[in-house]
């Protein structure tokens, strides 16, 4: 490539300065607000109560004793939020998320949810409520939960994507296959064909700061949020939706954010704090620990790919073929087809 010349020599106002960040002094004085800072009069303290197994049907909740003690000001299960079984597949999908409607679908997915005066009120009115689980066998590798003795997550789920429409149910959501020009005829010009398979596991985003918000419903039906979040607009949407509310009467404020790398796209604890809210009377503040984390909100999918490769001697490729296996923890919802572009993108 020849050199231009027009570059050089050439004074910008932004390239090769060192501008001031806007948001820069507030961070380093402390006086920015993230999603744990903000705070309201009266506010009451909300904790989840998590299914310590993977797969169990949650055959009966019993919220009595919580409900009793000194200091709880409201008790919510699934019970006390929409039932979207008919609904859009999407936003039942993400509402049980929240909060497990027939089964626990994985270790750490909240069954129930507090307010109370204050933590540690919070955190002894979980211990009292009684969650009678049948275990279910569970299954963590994808491979393994392809095979047809794999115990099933859902019987609603039909593999789409398949020339057959298939009878019975699967664990496996969606089969998309593309592709271009004559894949057998490349592997025939080459002169050295590589085949390897790969593993990677779910890894998590780990952004220092945990999922936070703040949730107040008033009297009148309007609802303020104070979140951190990478999508406020998405978060004023679907929390709306998910509790049958107008989304015009929910206000979403979007705080400072420490971290997200697409993990805080996806609503978690905010529509179990405004449903908190809403049956307290009171605002909600939800802040998950780091170990909620981990455990109930999502990291990128586990993989298991096969790879194959055709190439001449020059180095130049004939042919390249991949099959990606995505584990999509208990929900449809991966995008295999941005893997699939990664995996090509030369």
């Amino acid at each position: 490539m020849n050199f231009d010349p027009r570059y050089s020599n050439r004074s910008f106002t932004s390239v090769g300065t060192r501008p001031i960040r806007p948001d820069g002094v507030d961070k380093v004085t402390g006086r920015a607000r993230y999603g744990a800072d903000f705070n309201m009069a009266g506010q009451l303290v909300g904790r989840v109560l998590r299914s310590p197994h993977p797969h169990a049907t949650i055959r009966k909740i019993d919220t009595s004793k919580a409900e009793k003690l000194a200091g709880v000001k409201a008790v919510i299960t699934a019970a006390d939020l929409p039932d979207l079984t008919d609904g859009d597949a999407a936003m039942y999908d993400i509402l049980d998320n929240c909060m497990a409607r027939k089964k626990a679908l994985y270790d750490g997915h909240a069954v129930a949810a507090v307010a109370a005066v204050d933590a540690r009120t919070a955190r002894q009115a979980l211990k009292l409520i009684e969650v009678d689980y049948e275990v279910l066998p569970h299954v963590t590798d994808v491979d393994e939960a392809m095979k047809h003795t794999a115990p099933l997550l859902n019987d609603a789920i039909f593999t789409e994507g398949l020339e057959e429409k298939p009878v019975k149910p699967s664990n496996v959501t969606k089969r998309t296959q593309f592709g271009h020009g004559d894949i057998h005829e490349g592997f025939g010009q080459a002169d050295f064909v590589v085949e390897r398979s790969f593993k990677t596991e779910q890894t998590h985003q780990g952004y220092i700061e945990p999922h936070a918000c703040v949730a107040s419903v008033s009297s009148d039906g309007t609802a303020d949020l104070w979140v951190c979040t990478q999508g406020h607009f998405v978060y004023r949407q679907h929390c709306a939706q998910l509790l049958g509310m107008e989304a015009s009467k929910l206000r979403v404020t979007s705080s400072e954010i420490g971290g997200g790398f697409g993990g805080k796209t996806h609503v978690w604890a905010e529509p179990v704090a405004l449903a908190l809210s809403r049956k307290a009377g009171r605002p909600v503040k939800l802040v998950m620990t780091r170990d909620e984390v981990f455990r109930a909100s999502g990291p990128t999918s586990a993989t298991s790919i096969d790879v194959k490769i055709g190439a001449r001697k020059d180095g130049t490729i004939t042919a390249a073929e991949a099959t990606l296996r995505y584990s999509c923890g208990p929900y449809a919802g991966m995008w295999a087809e941005i893997g699939a572009m990664t995996a090509f993108a030369c």
